[in-house]
């Protein structure tokens, strides 16, 4: 199990999940993860609530999405 990146996937990651062409979808953490297959095989329990922010600690989402386009990072990979 690998994320778009190439990293290996664990459950109890935190991860931020990005639709096809790399638009954030979701933040959340992974679980029930099924070992051998890197598409749709685990479940995301969504981050929700009131949290408090240093903003020196934080990027803005399109910066991010930025980032992700100049890796090559913001389409999916082609399926095995």
């Amino acid at each position: 199990m690998h994320y778009r990146n190439g990293r290996e996937a664990k459950n109890g990651d935190k991860v931020i999940q990005l639709d096809t062409n790399g638009k954030v979808m979701n933040l959340g953490v992974i679980y029930d993860n099924i070992p051998g297959n890197d598409y749709c095989n685990g479940a995301l329990a969504p981050i929700h609530g009131v949290v408090s922010a240093c903003l020196v600690d934080c990027l803005h989402i399109e910066d991010v999405q930025e980032f992700l386009k100049e890796k090559n990072l913001d389409k999916r990979p082609i399926g095995k």
